[in-house]
């Protein structure tokens, strides 16, 4: 029996503790340092901080079998390395291989080093060489501009006219609105299509894919208003024929694969990819060095193999012998936010009717942004909560997850009713 400690305290995070749990060769799941939602379930700790070797001491000091890390930054940050060296078996990616998501401009450079079809592209180290792009660089408009390093989903605007894209640069480069994240920025010619996440584990050398899902990032309903960290996915193997799948596979996820191990830095764990569906075929927009936030709800829903063993399959490089199995219907996530969001909003707010969300059938209420505060569970971030669902169909998992949503209430509670809704377009 062992102990699996998660590294982070969002949806993402109490979705892969309530996944590891399930396992019976888990004895103990901590997390760290968890939310409200994970304290009611599992043992939340207090983080040890910046200082991962005060972390590895933790794994040791608590015979922690397994560590699995969340979020981006503790990733880039090098607490993968850190856990290596002592010996300690931990998912994810090294500080090296993490630079696919900590740096924009190298995921650009290595996807044309290795012949990675995506958009074209500037970077500019100031903000005079990135305001000469704009008006002499040839890429048109709508013209998208990313900060260089990690901005938790925001560092990615799309402007429609010189002017607009002066402005953005000139908040992130000069302002510095997105602190050293905008120091470097990239603009990328726009692409047209729909936009789709296709997740893999990885062992350096195998792959093994997930179910395809479908994130939507903008705040208001019909993707408009700015980007958040997500506000709802949906999952389904129909999102992808077989054909797209392999093409997937052929021309972006395996040359990925092949080229960070050829350059010495084998990628483990699970790496994002983030795709637009074009009419000329599938184009990488961008990578993340861990599982998507919300993703990660309905992935999870759907998965029906143990997680423990594919991790442990991964940190022993033999991926190529599992497969995976899922529930044949789709799942639904529909994320439930702080009024504000995603600028500033209000915390503490109770809430209730989570646990008459649960009752339903086919339903789990994932805690992002939550904490208890004299036993009662109140808002503790932008995003809160992810009401997920699943059904045999995509709309019986979208009308389940709104009945579900519509149980739930705190102060100014904001989310789309549109989650899932271009899925039911194209729904076989």
């Amino acid at each position: 029996m062992m102990r699996v400690a998660v590294v982070g305290s969002g949806g993402r995070e109490h979705a892969l503790a309530w996944k590891i749990a399930q396992s019976p060769r888990v004895r103990e799941v901590y997390c760290i340092p968890g939310n409200g939602g994970t304290a009611t379930e599992f043992e939340n700790l207090p983080s040890p901080g910046d200082d991962f070797t005060a972390w590895a001491d933790f794994a040791v000091k608590q015979e922690i079998g397994l560590t699995v890390v969340g979020p981006e930054a503790p990733l880039t940050q090098g607490i993968v390395d850190c856990f290596e060296r002592r010996g300690l078996r931990i998912i994810g990616p090294t500080a090296a291989a993490a630079r696919l998501e900590g740096s924009k401009i190298f995921a650009k450079e290595f996807m044309g080093r290795h012949g990675i079809p995506t958009s074209p592209f500037l970077k500019a180290e100031s903000p005079e060489e990135a305001l000469q792009a704009v008006r002499h660089g040839g890429l048109g408009f709508p013209l998208v501009i990313k900060a260089d390093g990690l901005a938790a989903g925001k560092g990615v605007v799309i402007t429609d006219t010189r002017q607009e894209a002066e402005r953005v640069i000139r908040l992130m480069m000069e302002q510095r609105s997105l602190g050293q994240s905008g120091d470097r920025v990239i603009l990328e010619q726009f692409l047209r299509g729909e936009e789709l996440s296709f997740l893999v584990f990885s062992d350096g050398l195998h792959i093994l894919p997930m179910s395809p899902s479908q994130d939507h990032k903008t705040i208001y309903e019909g993707d408009t208003g700015p980007n958040t960290g997500g506000m709802g996915a949906y999952s389904a193997d129909w999102l992808l024929s077989q054909e797209d799948r392999q093409r997937i596979l052929d021309s972006i996820v395996l040359p990925t694969i092949e080229g960070m191990a050829a350059e010495g830095t084998p990628y483990r764990g699970v790496l994002y990819f983030g795709l637009m569906m074009t009419e000329g075929g599938p184009q990488l927009l961008e990578f993340n060095a861990r599982m998507g936030d919300p993703e990660t709800q309905p992935i999870l829903f759907r998965l029906q193999t143990d997680l423990l063993e594919v991790f442990e399959a991964i940190l022993d490089q033999r991926l190529d012998r599992f497969t995976l199995s899922w529930d044949e219907g789709c799942s639904v996530c529909v994320v439930l936010a702080s009024g504000g969001y995603p600028g500033s909003y209000e915390t503490g707010k109770q809430i209730s009717g989570i646990r008459e969300a649960e009752q339903l059938p086919s339903v789990k209420v994932f805690h992002a942004g939550t904490a208890l505060q004299d036993g009662r569970v109140v808002s503790a971030g932008g995003r809160v909560l992810g009401v997920t669902a699943k059904g045999p169909n995509l709309k019986s998992a979208i009308n389940t997850a709104y009945r579900a949503v519509d149980s739930i209430h705190f102060h100014n509670m904001h989310f789309r009713r549109d989650i899932g809704h271009k899925g039911l377009l194209r729904e076989p």
